[in-house]
């Protein structure tokens, strides 16, 4: 079909839906031996930078001046003396000397993002998690719609990181607005995925940028749970 110069992506004032036919490789300055796959940044309107890094044997993510969330995808990495498997994730303060570094091929989620201080209070710590070991919490009672915090409840924490998982025919129980932006990629399944007047299918390897105010939904369709990872800017 690309011939014909069809896709599912689309881009608009204020929303972003990247499919995987669409993704373009570039180089980063804090990508050693790797590519990255930009989904959304500043230039787009974001006030974040959310890409994939796709890490050879050997490959690193290397310091920067600004806060980083890291979440293994596909392969292997260490961070300091702590390994990573998929699911794992690092989250780095601001120019914290720590190297992500594969130790296999690896496809890694980052978010990386300028901190926000707040008066008398410091900027967390490093530190690195395990996707299955944080509680799995039914979204306002339903058992069917489950969320995991990936960052503590911490006023800290400007930004937060979340998992979300949807039985089949599972969605949101409201069209929700608001002021927090989104960056979502879609780690399993699909659905229908609501942005401002405009539905769209989605699934697995789907990244969607929706900006303060967006009008939006999802709900989950086909025959296996569908799960997304999805940062906001949050406690600012």
């Amino acid at each position: 079909m690309h011939a014909l110069g069809h896709t599912r992506s689309a881009s608009r004032a204020d929303h972003l839906l990247q499919t995987p036919d669409t993704f373009v490789r570039s180089k980063l300055p804090q990508i050693s031996k790797g590519t990255a796959i930009v989904h959304v940044d500043p230039g787009r309107g974001a006030r974040f930078l959310q890409y994939t890094a796709e890490l050879e044997c050997g490959g690193s993510l290397q310091p920067i001046p600004a806060q980083r969330f890291a979440y293994v995808l596909q392969g292997e990495a260490r961070v300091g003396s702590d390994a990573l498997a998929p699911g794992d994730y690092a989250y780095c303060p601001t120019g914290h000397p720590l190297e992500l570094i594969a130790t296999q091929a690896s496809r890694i989620a980052v978010i990386e993002k300028t901190y926000e201080p707040l008066s008398g209070i410091p900027e967390p710590t490093a530190f690195v998690g395990r996707e299955s070991n944080q509680p799995s919490d039914p979204l306002n009672g339903n058992a069917k719609l489950r969320v995991r915090s990936l960052l503590p409840v911490d006023l800290a924490f400007d930004l937060a990181v979340n998992t979300m998982e949807y039985d089949p025919g599972a969605s949101l129980p409201m069209v929700e607005i608001h002021t927090m932006e989104h960056g979502v990629l879609m780690l399993e399944g699909g659905g229908i995925m609501r942005m401002n007047d405009f539905w769209y299918p989605t699934g697995a390897g789907d990244f969607v940028w929706m900006a303060p105010y967006c009008p939006q939904w999802f709900g989950a369709l086909g025959e296996v749970p569908a799960k997304y990872l999805i940062y906001k800017n949050w406690n600012r």
